[in-house]
């Protein structure tokens, strides 16, 4: 019913819509790659923009002696300096280009038919996952393994860089991120790490939390793309792909702990220095949460991630959470929509260009190796989102099994490159770039996650089939 359903919708569509779709090259296809390029650069000079901006504002404050007055040449510099608002801001020339060699009615269709689930999906979870009972829950689970391994800094560390990303199997990598992201900021990045640790850390956590939504069926974009189009089941996932991440993320940890051990042992000195001066300067104490409150959040979390294929129900289900919510505000933190609602903006303007990109995307994996795809897809990660390139791959006719495990594993593998590589990445970069001195900058987190990736590579490579 549903694929019917579907079907009918794809008769509704304009021809030109679905020209536009397809993989056949037209004229256009090269505006809208030129348009897709220049989004992605934008994205790669985010911090430079901010740069540009906190200087203009300095100069411009120093003139008029006014400091807190921003003139709009500097509130658009800003602007321009949010990544979660680039493809969306390059949507813009891109309906504009539609509109002009099509029909304005061309543009608004083919924007409207786009499926907006997982940017939806992406701001209810956020939205919820940041919330003080479901904060409270993971912080109680990770804290009982981090103090099973001694409680220091380093334990905490090394548990949210490996429980936290296989929870993302199970609450879905978006919540997972969230999660781990909050707790880092609060039990690692608060005590000032090196800007090489600092580092090193997120790309762990983007790495990690790519590869470690892979043990269920359900809980990654990229993951509820392939098994459905290509009939995976749960066992499929975990024993052709869950416990070879779950090895990457572990080795990659340890690997990573042992060469910053020295640094983490003196963050751990400086904490509980802090700790110390905590508990004498600060007697506020907040009030512990009704168990009955946090069983709520649970199930209406569960509900959500269960729901997350179907928008109309998982967003009713959102509105009454915030009811609830409501009702309950003093066990609450207030619901933070500005950060998740730009996330969701973010991977919905890579959905609106993602659309128009098939055509070279699909000629540059066609006739390549298993192993050369598993390579390319990696790359190709860094540069688009994985769940995009999942679905472009999916495109690619009569594929062996060799092929797709090659472009699973490298799309998941690679989701950590860059802060664009994988949809809940821009949620812990709107987390942790407070704790940057001038903002993530893609060019160290690049070179920091590295490492990881081909760990995971050489590990989906040798214990894989047979190329």
């Amino acid at each position: 019913m549903i694929l019917a359903t579907a079907a009918n919708f794809e008769c509704l569509k304009h021809p030109v819509v679905i020209q536009l779709e397809s993989l056949n090259f037209t004229p256009f296809h090269i505006i809208s790659l030129a348009i897709f390029v220049l989004s992605i650069v934008h994205t790669l000079c985010v911090y430079k923009v901010h740069e540009w901006a906190c200087k203009l504002e300095a100069r411009q404050a120093e003139r008029s002696g006014k400091p807190d007055e921003r003139s709009l040449g500097v509130h658009l510099l800003f602007f321009l300096s949010e990544v979660e608002i680039v493809f969306a801001f390059w949507a813009i020339p891109l309906f504009i280009s539609i509109g002009l060699i099509y029909s304005w009615t061309i543009g608004l269709e083919y924007i409207n038919t786009r499926s907006y689930t997982e940017p939806l999906f992406i701001v209810v979870i956020l939205a919820m996952s940041s919330t003080r009972p479901i904060v409270h829950v993971a912080e109680r689970l990770i804290e009982w393994f981090a103090r099973g391994l001694g409680g220091s800094l380093p334990a905490w560390w090394f548990v949210l860089l490996t429980i936290g990303p296989l929870l993302g199997s199970f609450i879905t990598e978006a919540a997972a991120m969230a999660l781990c992201a909050l707790l880092l900021s609060h039990q690692f990045y608060a005590y000032n790490p090196s800007p090489k640790l600092a580092y090193a850390t997120l790309a762990l956590l983007f790495v990690n939390i790519s590869v470690g939504g892979v043990l269920t069926d359900f809980a990654s974009p990229a993951v509820l793309i392939l098994a459905h189009c290509w009939s995976w089941s749960m066992s499929d996932m975990f024993l052709d792909f869950g416990w070879k991440a779950m090895v990457g993320i572990i080795l990659s940890n340890l690997l990573y702990w042992f060469y910053f051990r020295n640094e983490l042992m003196l963050l751990n000195t400086r904490k509980r220095a802090m700790g110390i001066f905590n508990t004498y300067s600060s007697n506020k104490q907040e009030t512990p949460i009704p168990v009955w409150i946090v069983l709520v959040h649970i199930f209406i979390m569960a509900w959500i991630v269960y729901a997350s294929r179907y928008p109309a129900i998982f967003i009713a289900a959102f509105l009454f959470f915030i009811g609830f919510h409501q009702a309950t505000h003093k066990h609450q933190y207030p619901i933070r929509l500005a950060r998740p609602l730009m996330t969701g903006l973010f991977l919905a303007g890579l959905v609106i260009h993602g659309g128009l990109q098939g055509w070279w995307v699909v000629s540059l994996l066609e006739g390549l190796s298993p192993l050369s795809v598993m390579g390319i897809a990696i790359a190709l990660t860094g540069f688009n989102d994985n769940a995009g390139i999942s679905y472009l791959s999916t495109l690619v006719p009569n594929w062996g099994e060799a092929f797709k495990y090659a472009i699973f594993t490298g799309v998941i593998a690679g989701g950590g490159l860059t802060v664009i590589a994988n949809a809940p990445n821009p949620a812990g970069y709107a987390i942790l770039n407070k704790h940057f001195e001038k903002g993530v900058k893609p060019l160290p987190l690049l070179l920091a996650a590295l490492i990881p990736t081909l760990i995971l590579y050489a590990i989906f490579y040798f214990f894989g089939p047979v190329f």
